[in-house]
Parts: structure tokens; C-alpha cells; sequence
């Protein structure tokens, strides 16, 4: 007998996940935290995790996992997360998402995680080639799935991984009888799909060219004036669209801002020190409210596990009912 079909998903549910393994920085923000929470309240549901399973590939160290568990919930909170509005939990305190991710591999063909760009580039950097990190799109697929996840917001470089979440949606529900699975939609904001990082590639944690949002001031400083430019004097016209300090300036400008400002490197006379002075004038003014009531927040000792432990309750209750369809068709249960 097959299963029943899903419960009809609210008309909108964005999911969206972290790793506890560093400081947010600027692509963390412009390419997935601020997008989901501008959809806190609106039409559907909105769903955060700390992917705190994905962090063993690389954190290995627990007392340093389990502060930076903590410090995000900090974080996401200071940005601007509604405990009222959408779900914030620790991936490791839902179950289920190991017990999908392994139901989820029995049907994943090798050819398609061998293709996985991610785990290429990640072993190319030094990251240890273990099993866990090859299989990383197995389990995030279940992150995705086991919440009937209508959109996902990612940058440029995650969306194979939301492909491959919709490959296995499909193929299991080819398997095992359809509509079990949601197959989910990446959403991927024009301006934002990758985030440059101080040294012109994707700014990412694992290879450490981030400006963090909650570091000291000092450390912003460093990183933004370390920004990779050519040796062009004050003088000379620069182009915009090849320049990283511009690429991440106008992240905070609007349309005729950043015009205006992408004019100015074309006509020549500002230079890249004043220019990365301008940036970090708007990185600071943007943050500034956001640092403030970090502070704050880290005084309230209680505050993440309150939070954390309502999230948990709210996701546990949509994943169990995911995981009694998947088990059903499967013949779990």
C-alpha cells in the first residue's frame, strides 16, 4: 500500500540552516540570514536550524563546538529572529535528521555525490576527506526534506545542493510512492549569489577570508582593509564590477547609491584606501544597532536555551509526522 500524500505544506515554508563553526559574517547575512528573516511573519512559515551535525567535518574540538552553538542563537537573535514569528533549533536535538539522511542515502546514487562541487573544493583546501563530508548533501537534503521545505534561499555555490535534495525527493518518491516527499524550490537573490570574500573568492569560513558581523571593531578593520585590489594609483579609472571593496560596498547601497558610487571608480580619484574607508563606514553603520543589542542578549544567560527549546518542540512536531509517511513507504513502520 502506498502512503498517503503529504499534508499540504503552508503555501510558503523557508528553511534555513547554519554551521556553529565561526563568527556569522557578511556572506552569512546578504546570502541567506537576512533573506529568511525578511519572510519572519509573512505568508507560510519560516524555519531555522544550526547545523550542528554538518560541523563535525570540521569542528572536532566539543568545547569550542558547544560556544559556538550558543553564540549563533546570540547572533541570529541580534539580527533580527522572532521566536514569535519562526522556529530556531539544533539540528542534533531532532533525530530524525540522521534517520532520514541514512533512508535518503540507500537511494542516493554515488555518481551524484561524486559530482558534488563542494566536497572537491573543501578536500582541495585541506579539509580532512572523510566520509561525513562526501556524504554532506545526503544529510542536507534530509535538513531540507524532513520539513515538507517549500523554498530554500541559498547562494550561487549551495544551489546543487538543493538540487540534489529535489534529485532525491523525486527519486525516492519514484521508489516508494509519490507525493512523500515535498520537492523543494532554491530561491537565490540576483545580488547577492556569492559574496566575495577579502580575497576575490566566496567568502567562507573554510577559507578564512570573512569579515565577521560581531568581531571586535579591530578585527572588521584588518580584514576590510586587507581587501585583494590591483595596484591602480588614486587617479586612475578603476572598473567596478571587478573591484571586491565595491562588490561588497554596494551589498549595503540601493540601486542609485550604488550607481552613483560605481560611477565614481569609472571617472578616477578614489582611491582603494578611501574606498575601503567607505565601506567599513557602511559595515559599522549597518551593524552598529545589530552589535548593540548582541550585547545585550548575552547577558540573558537563559535566553538560548528558552528559545532552543521551543524551536526543538515545534520542529519535532513537523518531522515526526514527515518521518511516519517515509517510514510507512518504506515498510518501517
Amino acid at each position: 500500500m502506498r502512503p498517503s500524500s503529504p499534508a499540504a505544506p503552508p503555501r510558503l515554508r523557508v528553511l534555513s540552516g547554519i554551521q556553529p563553526s565561526g563568527s556569522l559574517h557578511l556572506g552569512n547575512y546578504f546570502g541567506s540570514i537576512r533573506p529568511n528573516l525578511e519572510q519572519q511573519g509573512k505568508a507560510g512559515e519560516s524555519i531555522f536550524f544550526v547545523a550542528d551535525l554538518h560541523a563535525l567535518t570540521t569542528v572536532q574540538d566539543a568545547a569550542v563546538l558547544r560556544q559556538a552553538r550558543q553564540d549563533i542563537i546570540l547572533d541570529y537573535l541580534a539580527c533580527g529572529f522572532d521566536p514569535e514569528k519562526a522556529i530556531i533549533f539544533f539540528q542534533s536535538d531532532v533525530l530524525e535528521h540522521a534517520e532520514l539522511s541514512w533512508i535518503l542515502s540507500t537511494v542516493a546514487p554515488m555518481g551524484m555525490l561524486e559530482r558534488a562541487v563542494s566536497y572537491k573544493e573543501k578536500v582541495q583546501k585541506g579539509i580532512a576527506a572523510s566520509v561525513g563530508l562526501f556524504t554532506y548533501p545526503v544529510l542536507m537534503a534530509a535538513d531540507i526534506l524532513l520539513y515538507d521545505t517549500t523554498h530554500v534561499p541559498v547562494g550561487r555555490d549551495q544551489k546543487q545542493h538543493v538540487e540534489i535534495a529535489r534529485d532525491l525527493a523525486i527519486k525516492f518518491n519514484a521508489t516508494f510512492g509519490k507525493d512523500t516527499l515535498v520537492v523543494p524550490e532554491p530561491v537565490i537573490r540576483a545580488e547577492v549569489a556569492v559574496v566575495p570574500g577579502t580575497d576575490g573568492q566566496k567568502m567562507s569560513k573554510s577559507y578564512g577570508n570573512t569579515i565577521p558581523i560581531f568581531g571586535d571593531e579591530g578585527v572588521i578593520l584588518k580584514a576590510i582593509m586587507g581587501i585583494v585590489t590591483d595596484s591602480k594609483g588614486v587617479s586612475e579609472p578603476k572598473d567596478p564590477d571587478k573591484c571586491i571593496v565595491y562588490q561588497l560596498h554596494k551589498l549595503f547601497l540601493s540601486a542609485s547609491e550604488s550607481k552613483d558610487l560605481a560611477e565614481q571608480y569609472r571617472v578616477g580619484g578614489l582611491g582603494y584606501g578611501e574606498a575601503k574607508k567607505l565601506l567599513l563606514r557602511a559595515y559599522l553603520d549597518h551593524f552598529r544597532p545589530m552589535r548593540s543589542k548582541r550585547a545585550e542578549l548575552a547577558q540573558q544567560s537563559a535566553l538560548v536555551e528558552e528559545v532552543t527549546r521551543a524551536g526543538t518542540k515545534r520542529a519535532q512536531a513537523i518531522a515526526a509526522k514527515t518521518m511516519e509517511r517515509v517510514r510507512k513507504a518504506v515498510g518501517l513502520l
